[in-house]
C-alpha cells in the first residue's frame, strides 16, 4: 500500500500543486431557505431536506472546489439520540452525509461528460478532474451547540478518554461509508486532537485524515494552547496527511501558516471564515467581515508562504470559491487530470 502522506502529494500534484476547499456549508443552506436554528445545525438537513446539502454541494464542485466536505461537522450519535433517533437510525444518518457527498460527485462527474469542459457563461466550472469527499467531524463542543468549539473551555473534567470515547463509533462509522479524507475540524485544543490523533491508531483506520484549528489570536489556538504543539500531534502521525486553520478571521492566516511551516513538512490546509464573528447565545453573526474581493486577494500570498490547499469556511460562498480558484488557476501547473484518483 502506497503510503498515505504519499497519497496527498500525489492528489496535490494531479491539481497543480495547489488544491480548492468548499466554502460555508450552514449559511449556504440557510440561503437556500433550511432553518438551522437547532443544536443539530446544518446536519439537521440530513433529516429535513438531504436534497439541499446535494444542491451546495454541487455549487461548489460547479465552482470550482476539488474536496468537498460532508455534512456531518455536527452530526452525531449523541445528537441524534438526544432528538429521539436509535442508534441504528444515527448511524445511518452518518452514512448519509458521505452518501450524499459522494452521490453529488457522481452527478458532477455526469455533467462534465455531458458538456465542454470550458467554463459556461455563467461561470460554472464543468472539469473532469481529481475531487475528494472528506467526512467532517467536528469537536465535542461543536456537539454541546454553544459555542465552546470557538473557546475550547470543556470544563475541569474533561480527559483524554471520554472524548476518544464520544467521538469514537462516529469515526468509525464515517471512515468506513467511502470517504476520501477524514476533515478533522475547527479542533479548539490540544486534547482534542491528541484525542483524534490517537483515535486513528487504535480503530486502526485506513482513511487519511487532516486536522484543522482555529485561532481567535493569530498566535494560539482558540483555548490557549500552543499552536505549534497542536502541530506537532499532525506532524508525528502518518495517518494525519495535512493540517493547518478553518473558522479564523483572514486577517490571522499568513502568520499562522509562517507558525505551522515551523513545525511540520505536511501540507498546509487553510479555509478562513468571513472575519465575522459568531454569538452562540443569540445565533447570530456579528462585526463586519472582510469583502470577497479582499478574501481573495490574500490567496496568492498565502501560498506564497506555504498553504497548499485553500477554501472558505462560514459565510464564505460559491462565489468565493470561485473566484479562488480563478486566482490560483495561475499557480497550477499543467498536468493531466484524471477522475480515477482515490486518496487511499
Amino acid at each position: 500500500m502506497v503510503p498515505v502522506e504519499e497519497t496527498m502529494s500525489d492528489f496535490l500534484r494531479e491539481c497543480g500543486g495547489v488544491a480548492v476547499i468548499d466554502g460555508g456549508l450552514a449559511t449556504e443552506l440557510e440561503r437556500h431557505g433550511a432553518n438551522l436554528n437547532d443544536p443539530l445545525w446544518s446536519a439537521k438537513c440530513l433529516l429535513t431536506s438531504p436534497h439541499l446539502i446535494r444542491t451546495v454541494h454541487l455549487d461548489y464542485l460547479e465552482a470550482g472546489a476539488d474536496i468537498i466536505i460532508t455534512a456531518s461537522y455536527q452530526a452525531t450519535i449523541q445528537g441524534f439520540e438526544n432528538k429521539g433517533y436509535s442508534l441504528e437510525e444515527s448511524e445511518k444518518l452518518l452514512r448519509k452525509s458521505v452518501e450524499i457527498a459522494l452521490e453529488a460527485r457522481d452527478v458532477y462527474y455526469n455533467r462534465c461528460r455531458e458538456t465542454s469542459s470550458e467554463p459556461t457563461p455563467d461561470g460554472i466550472i464543468l472539469k473532469e478532474r481529481p475531487i475528494l469527499v472528506a467526512a467532517s467531524v467536528g469537536s465535542y463542543g461543536a456537539y454541546l451547540a454553544d459555542g465552546s468549539e470557538f473557546s475550547g473551555e470543556y470544563g475541569d473534567a474533561m480527559d483524554l478518554e471520554f472524548l476518544k470515547n464520544f467521538h469514537r463509533q462516529r469515526v468509525k462509522i464515517l471512515a468506513d461509508s467511502g470517504p476520501d479524507l477524514i476533515a478533522f475540524e475547527t479542533v479548539p485544543n490540544k486534547l482534542e486532537a491528541q484525542a483524534f490523533g490517537q483515535l486513528l491508531e487504535e480503530e486502526g483506520i485506513i482513511v487519511p485524515a487532516w486536522l484543522s484549528f482555529n485561532s481567535m489570536d493569530g498566535i494560539n489556538v482558540v483555548s490557549g494552547d500552543s499552536l505549534s504543539e497542536c502541530v506537532a500531534i499532525a506532524e508525528s502521525s502518518k495517518k494525519i496527511v495535512a493540517v493547518g486553520i478553518n473558522c479564523t478571521p483572514p486577517r490571522f492566516i499568513q502568520d499562522l501558516i509562517l507558525s505551522i511551516k515551523k513545525v511540520t513538512a505536511k501540507p498546509i490546509l487553510i479555509y478562513p471564515n468571513s472575519g465575522e464573528s459568531y454569538d452562540a447565545a443569540t445565533k447570530e453573526w456579528q462585526d463586519r467581515g472582510v469583502s470577497e474581493k479582499d478574501f481573495v486577494s490574500c490567496v496568492n500570498k498565502w501560498c506564497e508562504v506555504g498553504a497548499s490547499l485553500v477554501g472558505g469556511c462560514c459565510r464564505t460562498t460559491p462565489d468565493t470559491i470561485r473566484e479562488i480558484y480563478k486566482t490560483l488557476s495561475s499557480r497550477r501547473r499543467s498536468s493531466t487530470h484524471g477522475v480515477d484518483f482515490v486518496l487511499t
